[in-house]
């Protein structure tokens, strides 16, 4: 399509899409016409302009006021003529400051660097990660009294995750011990995966020479420490209902804002970042996520070494938020992801 549109064009279209994405409002040919360098009069701008309608890239939402892009043309404008911005170095110390915790726990993580990137975008940020079959260093059974054992969990990554059992009040502590050194000693340095199909058939052919209370330590410890569904993140969703101008747009939003806070938004999510190997962008419909709720997501993956996805960072904001600041924000801050989580 570019090659189809002359350099006035161009110049018309990319000016009309700048004022829309700094102000959210419908652009008229004699804002244009002032902002143009060369002599070109409004009435010849409305000419380029109805081209322009004419090739979908954009529509007068009222008579006589002006134009916006339509998605089609925002599309258009982000892979063909948008300039991506450098960040700041005070939003990459920001974004740096995640990894100044020695070992910073998963959830705590994700949910700081939500905190940090929805700040710094001025827009909602959605931070998940997937459930991760990671290798264990070792597991602690602690009682809590009256029928409650925490569960400690320390993976190879230096995360640690805490699990609650309820188990027998009267539990000797001689069972928890017997218990934690049975699985540490088939745990260590494997996966759940991995030593679970062993530890079941130990169980089975009675292998284990553990006493009834400590195999039941054992398997509802295994059946919690495998309980994690990854984990998902929201924060600014307030900051989605800022633009909102029709009724039927703020039941939208609204939908959407109850979509955000179900478990099954992080598998969308996760595999939306997933589909490319870069920062991707979603405007409008593009992504079955928002229906049409008007706004757009700009989403990157956190990749290991092993080029496994580990996590997710998203920003979801009006469609005329400004994709060029927004994108080295989701970007750096999911490699940060990547670089802390391993």
């Amino acid at each position: 399509m570019i090659t189809e549109m002359n350099e006035r064009a161009q110049a018309i279209f990319r000016l009309i899409v700048d004022e829309y994405l700094a102000s959210g409002e419908p652009v008229g040919s004699r804002r244009i016409s002032r902002l143009l360098e060369t002599q070109l009069s409004p009435a010849s701008i409305r000419n380029v302009m109805s081209d322009l309608e004419e090739q979908g890239l954009l529509y007068a939402p009222h008579t006589s006021a002006g134009r916006l892009p339509t998605e089609h043309g925002l599309r258009f404008f982000v892979d063909a003529l948008m300039e991506i911005g450098q960040l700041q170095e005070t939003e990459r110390a920001s974004i740096e400051t995640l990894g100044s915790r020695m070992t910073p726990d998963t959830a705590t993580l994700f949910e700081e660097a939500g905190k940090i990137v929805s700040g710094l975008s001025a827009c909602a940020t959605v931070v998940a990660s997937p459930k991760l079959d990671r290798a264990v260093r070792q597991i602690q059974f602690i009682s809590l009294g009256e029928g409650r054992t925490i569960a400690i969990l320390v993976f190879m990554d230096g995360t640690v995750e805490n699990r609650v059992l309820n188990l027998p009040p009267d539990l000797p502590p001689a069972s928890l011990i017997a218990a934690g050194n049975y699985l540490n000693a088939r745990l260590a340095g494997n996966t759940l995966a991995e030593a679970k199909i062993r530890i079941h058939d130990d169980i089975l052919q009675n292998k284990t020479q553990l006493d009834t209370l400590s195999t039941r330590v054992v398997e509802q410890g295994l059946a919690v420490a495998d309980q994690s569904s990854g984990h998902l993140f929201v924060r600014g969703t307030a900051k989605l209902l800022g633009d909102v101008k029709a009724l039927e747009e703020l039941d939208a939003i609204q939908q959407l804002i109850d979509t955000l806070d179900r478990q099954e938004t992080m598998a969308k999510l996760l595999q939306a970042a997933e589909d490319g190997q870069g920062v991707r962008i979603y405007i409008g419909s593009e992504n079955r996520l928002f229906g049409h709720s008007g706004l757009s997501m700009v989403v990157a993956p956190a990749r290991n070494a092993r080029q496994q996805v580990v996590g997710a960072v998203g920003v979801i904001g009006p469609t005329h938020m400004s994709y060029g600041r927004v994108i080295p924000i989701v970007d750096y801050t999911s490699q940060v992801l990547a670089r802390l989580i391993g």
